[in-house]
């Protein structure tokens, strides 16, 4: 007996051993016959060795540098950076619903609606001064949080193995903060606004190939218009609230599951 034949089978015996279901046995099957035919196994096994080499190559905390106890004490304070953005996401997205009930998204008029409502809540409103700067602060607080959180994560070693995911979730949640800020900033249609809107056209139509059509998308056009402050409005009112909220919600469920990873 050859020796393919004789591993195919020992193969079909293991696999008589087993109570498989027929889902199982077909899968087995399938990829006994790839894995004879590719090598499949093989890069598997390379890209797996690959993979942990270059994990070693990733910059190490100072616990696994110098071999000292993994509850060094002076990580401890930065293991709050999560739950503070989180809670200053909190009182952002309270204090901006407030804000929305005096807010209004139009362009029309000179100076404009927009940006009346804003001289309306800054000047006449009662604590409305203190409401919009409760909203701008917890905001900015939120993105210099989920900043050094960021950080602390990385020179800890909290996004290796088990955690790749939630660290590709927690890239994504810092960028989406990041158009929470750009898209809020726009919002009082002031002159701020208006440059860096016409920053965020140019930045669009820059982009090979896609470009006009992302300017067309998010800005309504090549110039500031209505349609702009209106996308801005509803992409910062409308849909990032509750992508956020999801995305931070199944990112604080895993680390429940997973557990805090503590310095490496």
């Amino acid at each position: 007996m050859s020796l393919e034949k004789k591993d195919e089978h020992d193969h079909e015996g293991w696999m008589k051993s087993r109570d498989l279901t027929p889902v199982e046995t077909t899968y087995l099957t399938a990829l006994m016959w790839l894995d004879r035919r590719f090598r499949i196994v093989d890069y598997l096994e390379l890209l797996e060795t690959l993979y942990y080499r270059v994990n070693l190559q990733m910059p190490k905390s100072h616990t696994e540098q110098y071999d000292l106890d993994n509850k060094f004490w002076y990580w401890y304070p930065l293991y709050a950076l999560g739950s503070f953005s989180t809670l200053a996401y909190v009182v952002a997205a309270i204090s901006g619903a407030l804000l929305g009930f005096y807010y209004s998204p139009a362009t029309t008029g000179d100076p404009s609606t927009a940006y009346n409502s804003i001289a309306f809540i800054m000047r006449d409103l009662q604590f409305g001064f203190m409401l919009r700067s409760i909203h701008r602060w917890s905001a900015q607080v939120m993105v210099a949080a989920v900043f050094l959180h960021m950080l602390r994560v990385y020179f800890t070693g909290a996004y290796k193995e088990p955690r790749e995911l939630n660290w590709i979730l927690g890239i994504i949640l810092i960028s989406l903060t990041m158009v929470f800020g750009y898209t809020g900033y726009l919002l009082p249609w002031d002159q701020l606004a208006f440059w860096a809107g016409q920053i965020g056209v140019e930045m669009s139509l820059s982009i090979p190939l896609a470009g006009e059509w992302i300017a067309q998308l998010l800005f309504g056009g090549f110039s500031l218009t209505q349609a702009t402050l209106q996308r801005m409005y509803i992409i910062h009112v409308f849909l990032l609230p509750f992508v956020v909220t999801t995305l931070i919600a199944i990112h604080i469920g895993i680390v429940w599951v997973q557990g805090i990873a503590e310095p490496h």
